[in-house]
């Protein structure tokens, strides 16, 4: 946090009430790519994420910087919100366009941003839109709840920068607790936070956090080209059923229930049955993961993830061939109880639940395997352990 009060005289001189606020990353064990389509996920926020410092400004004007993109981000929020400038701060205006359809705003804030981790796969969007929308709230004294804090910062990354998501990424961010994981209905929003086990004894493993070297990002990529996909499955099974079909953008597979998807599987075009198959029997491993680890079965709880990357690569075909090479590293390493990508799986990084003890020699072995395939990446490829974290708070 040093160097955010360093950068804020920088940029801003002397502040007068200075907030600091802490966005965690989250990552996804299992429920994987079903959100969009109202399905169950499961999450762990931890202790990576993003710093903001800022102090509100009386005439709605917002300037915040960030010391890991260039740019200062300049805008009022008393004024309509400009066109997406193509640049970090389209999510800060979409926070802020997303809020302005409810409120009328009068204070901005000035301030600096932090990320403590390379951008791909862990929801950085999610941690910088959230963060950004209690800011405002703070400042504007909005008195949002944890509910409504997570439905603003999805519906800016929706309808403002343009990546059709579900709520996963900022009920993860917002909701989570630090010894506990997150089980989430996308479709009705209850959620409960589960201990591990019988509660009584500490987490038994830590998150690995593994990046490829290939950075990305998800409007650039078949993100929503999936989703199109996945919508497009549930109304070719409607569509047999003879069911009134909304329109497309409203249809879920979560609207159709497993046995119907059994009993068009095989007449369905491949593309759209694949797509189908997996939000299935993800959800599925979802709620047998969930049984694992209530029960404190560690070696379970993992295979389900790494059964659940398989069905990422196999039935939604997602992952870059370094994500797939990576995998199959984690797969065949000794001290790691599961793994899969971690976010969407176009590029980005691998995550993996991991035997505190082997810390080191997963660190060696890892590296060595992965960097035999691809030198390329020497300068680029990170591996962080890290631990389950609560959500997003002021400091």
């Amino acid at each position: 946090m040093r160097d955010l009060f360093q950068a804020y005289r920088t940029f801003f001189g002397k502040g007068d009430a200075l907030y600091q606020l802490f966005a965690p990353y989250r990552i996804c064990p299992l429920g994987a790519h079903v959100d969009h389509q109202h399905g169950l996920v499961t999450g762990f926020a931890f202790d990576s994420g993003i710093e903001f410092l800022f102090s509100a400004t009386e005439t709605g004007k917002v300037e915040m910087a960030s010391l890991s993109f260039e740019g200062l981000m300049t805008f009022n929020v008393a004024r309509p919100v400009d066109e997406k400038q193509e640049n970090w701060g389209d999510y800060l205006r979409g926070a802020v366009w997303a809020l302005q359809q409810d409120f009328q705003l009068k204070r901005g804030v000035r301030g600096i941003v932090q990320g403590s981790m390379p951008i791909g796969g862990l929801s950085s969007s999610a941690a910088l839109l959230c963060g950004f929308v209690m800011a405002i709230d703070k400042v504007n004294q909005l008195g949002l709840s944890k509910m409504q804090i997570i439905e603003y910062a999805s519906r800016a990354e929706r309808n403002y920068v343009g990546l059709n998501n579900g709520i996963l990424d900022q009920a993860c961010v917002v909701l989570c607790e630090a010894d506990k994981l997150l089980f989430l209905d996308t479709r009705t929003s209850e959620y409960r936070l589960l201990p591990f086990g019988d509660g009584k004894r500490p987490l038994p493993f830590k998150l690995g956090i593994f990046f490829s070297g290939v950075t990305r990002k998800l409007t650039g990529t078949d993100y929503n080209l999936r989703v199109s996909e996945c919508k497009t499955a549930a109304w070719i099974m409607q569509a047999y059923e003879n069911v009134h079909l909304k329109e497309l953008q409203d249809t879920r597979l979560r609207d159709v229930d497993e046995e119907t998807f059994q009993k068009y599987e095989d007449k369905m075009p491949e593309r759209f049955a694949k797509r189908a198959r997996h939000f299935y029997t993800e959800c599925d491993r979802v709620t047998d993961g969930i049984k694992a680890w209530q029960e404190g079965d560690i070696r379970k709880f993992g295979e389900y993830i790494f059964q659940s990357c398989e069905s990422s690569m196999n039935n939604y075909e997602c992952g870059s061939p370094e994500l797939i090479e990576l995998y199959k590293i984690l797969r065949h390493t000794d001290g790691i109880y599961g793994g899969r990508f971690s976010g969407a799986g176009f590029k980005g990084a691998c995550i993996a639940l991991v035997a505190p003890t082997k810390q080191d020699s997963i660190r060696e072995h890892v590296t060595q395997e992965y960097l035999k395939i691809y030198p390329q990446y020497k300068d680029s490829f990170e591996l962080f352990f890290c631990d389950p974290a609560d959500g997003v708070d002021f400091l």
